[in-house]
């Protein structure tokens, strides 16, 4: 956390460089386009001619008048011809026109020379210089995002736990609602019943467990003295010795490190301490937000500015549509996947195939990946129950699956509804996982399956607005041709009804 608080402080050290540079650039940019000043006169060399900036840049050269003797009674020499400087100039010449100094910073004026330095630098660099500082300030602000929610990680990761709970249930409460069951009373009871159904499966993991936990254990034992047979009598020609070597490195590994393994004792507590805390304030905000759901949104939109409510308001309906067949899909798809290896685990006689097929259920929560990972612990206990063979043949069914997942249940099922690229899902899920672990690797899909429906809502709902607009303005301009066209056709009438007086006749009052 202190490597995170340095590393923070200097990225916004960093960010406020650069902002203060940028700010300093544009300010000094502005003000040598709206800065005027003079310039001192021309050389003498040029006197008859004086430099005009056309559109402020262009020069041209404008006559101007030379110098003028000024009338005198008595003839007076040549050297006392008054000035240039002090002759009048003609009432019908035109006026010198001063240019401004070039850029601002009093350099004289150069033909070749751009009028600001911004103007010589090339258009695309000067892009790709704004729109890297403003990247940078928009990095800066997700990493603070970032830090503040991976400070806050419960609350987080229990908040997006009950709008996934939330998801699933809350149809079910409408339809209690529909059907005139209390708000009260229908939130209750379903939040009861998903309770009790999360509770019971649970137990029946434990108890499938405790149940086949000897058999296991035996099967276990002789799994591993037929590997080690392997190992001696197989293609390695290990020597026993050398089996007996490595397990006692093993053991004085264990020995050896037993502070280690104590502190991460102490780790393991405290993370149990905070997955109750979690597991707790997720059944608290479940609740109340299948009780208040709708007040809690109404409350968020007061929270925003009041130009950006109408829109929110249109977006929040379609992504919770979005999440809530998100999160129906993926039971369904994770209920298939569980229920199809686990037969297959049965029937190839690999011990605990109701556990594993629960674990494989909660594992397909993340979806093309997470029950491929959860399928390899039934590939492990095959493979020290029932031997290679058997391993082979579960890892076969497992990638069978998969493949049936990914190529017919995600798009029938997830496809019109979430609308994410597999390769989306992919990139969401690894990066989910890097950021926030096996909690971020559940949320990332989801969380990019409404962030691309509100955007998509959003910009519908600009073209809209642009198009209604254009059609405004084209009624109007049709409008104002009719009214210009009946005004033409008005004044054709009334000449046609009052002739012009002719030529040379007196015109009357």
């Amino acid at each position: 956390m202190a490597r995170g608080g340095k590393a923070f402080k200097a990225v916004a050290k960093g960010v406020a460089v650069v902002a203060s540079a940028a700010a300093v650039i544009e300010r000094r940019r502005r003000a040598a386009m709206a800065a005027d000043p003079h310039e001192p006169a021309l050389p003498s060399s040029v006197a008859g001619h004086v430099p005009v900036l056309v559109d402020g840049h262009v020069p041209a050269l404008v006559d101007a008048a030379g110098p003028v003797p000024v009338p005198r009674a008595d003839p007076a020499p040549a050297a006392e011809v008054v000035p240039p400087s002090a002759a009048p100039a003609p009432a019908n010449s035109p006026a010198p026109v001063a240019h401004a100094a070039h850029a601002g910073f009093g350099r004289e004026y150069h033909p070749g020379r751009p009028a600001t330095p911004a103007e010589a630098v090339p258009w695309g660099l000067r892009v790709a210089a704004e729109s890297t500082w403003r990247l940078l300030l928009l990095g800066a602000a997700l990493y603070v995002v970032f830090y503040v929610v991976d400070m806050l990680r419960l609350v987080a990761f229990s908040v997006l736990a009950s709008l996934l709970i939330t998801a699933l249930l809350e149809p079910s409460v409408s339809w209690l609602r529909r059907r005139g069951v209390p708000r009260s009373l229908a939130a209750g009871g379903v939040f009861l019943s998903g309770l009790a159904g999360i509770g019971l499966v649970g137990w029946f993991v434990v108890w499938q467990v405790s149940t086949n936990l000897s058999d296991v254990t035996t099967q276990v034992k002789t799994g591993v003295n037929q590997m080690r047979d392997w190992l001696v009598t197989g293609p390695l020609h290990l020597t026993q010795q050398q089996i007996t070597d490595f397990a006692n490195q093993i053991t004085k590994a264990i020995t050896t490190n037993t502070d280690q393994l104590t502190s991460a004792s102490i780790t393991g507590a405290q993370i149990a301490v905070e997955v109750l805390t979690a597991l707790l304030m997720t059944f608290f905000t479940t609740f109340f937000f299948l009780y208040d759901g709708a007040k809690i949104w109404n409350w968020a939109l007061r929270g925003l500015p009041r130009h950006s409510r109408f829109a929110m308001a249109g977006a929040g309906p379609k992504a919770w549509t979005t999440l809530t067949a998100y999160v129906r899909g993926t039971v369904c798809v994770a209920f298939i996947d569980a229920l199809c290896i686990g037969i297959g685990v049965d029937l190839l006689g690999v011990p605990l195939a109701l556990p594993l097929a629960v674990i494989i259920f909660l594992g397909a929560f993340v979806p093309l990946v997470g029950a491929l990972i959860t399928g390899t612990v039934a590939v492990l206990i095959a493979l020290v129950t029932q031997g290679p063979w058997t391993a082979l043949m579960v890892l076969v069914v497992l990638v069978a699956v998969m493949q049936v997942e990914s190529h017919i249940l995600q798009p029938l099922i997830l496809g019109r509804a979430v609308r994410v690229h597999p390769l989306g899902v992919v990139l969401g899920v690894a990066a989910g996982g890097i950021i926030g672990g096996i909690g971020g690797a559940v949320v990332a899909v989801p969380l990019i399956a409404v962030t691309n429906t509100v955007v998509t809502h959003l910009r519908r709902r600009n073209e809209a607005g642009q198009a209604v607009f254009t059609a405004l303005e084209a009624a109007r301009e049709a409008a104002e041709r009719t009214a210009g066209q009946t005004a033409e056709r008005t004044a054709d009438r009334g000449a046609a009804v009052h002739p012009a007086a002719p030529q040379g006749a007196p015109a009357t009052d």
